[in-house]
């Protein structure tokens, strides 16, 4: 999908308990944070509990170049978090999976920040790859240990949004 297409991408418009009251084009979405939409995160983690990240694309309009957690995007309307995070898998690590059942739900919560608002699902999948990027969203990918994401925490090499997420999985 260009970034023509993606700014023009259907979701579905939330209210501020997520109940969907609308549509809106993906681009009028950025920029005003005001205009809730949905987002799925996966964080994959190998059996020796490392965190498999990734380096945003320098093309990014959103904290470019960047480490990310494994797996993100926003849902297209209709779609639901499972549904999302399946099709997301597929697309950015080449990961498919017959079901969401190695899936594990890890929490959910809203992420504000000036650019958007977010109603964010993020699921834990056990994987040790290997991994297929996608390079329109990928610069590169690799597991991280536990003591190499804290001492990289709040040097600007972490997306905020992955601090947060990191932090409500007590890994910091």
């Amino acid at each position: 999908m260009t970034q023509i297409d993606k700014e023009n991408e259907i979701l579905d418009l939330l209210d501020e308990q997520g109940a969907v009251i609308g549509t809106i084009k993906r681009g009028e979405c950025h920029g005003d944070p005001d205009k809730r939409h949905r987002a799925v995160h996966i964080l994959v983690c190998n059996a020796k509990g490392e965190y498999y990240l990734q380096k945003r694309t320098a093309s990014k309009k959103i904290q470019p170049g960047k480490w990310d957690s494994s797996v993100g995007g926003h849902l297209p309307s209709g779609e639901d978090y499972e549904q999302g995070a399946l099709r997301e898998l597929a697309e950015e690590l080449g990961v498919s999976l017959p079901d969401a059942s190695r899936l594990e739900h890890a929490h959910d919560y809203i992420w504000r920040s000036s650019v958007e608002t977010e109603h964010v699902r993020t699921y834990l999948l056990e994987d040790e790859g290997p991994f297929r990027h996608d390079p329109n969203e990928i610069d590169d990918g690799k597991f991280w240990t536990v003591e190499e994401l804290r001492a990289a925490r709040g040097e600007g090499i972490l997306t905020p949004n992955l601090e947060e997420e990191l932090r409500k999985l007590r890994v910091f």
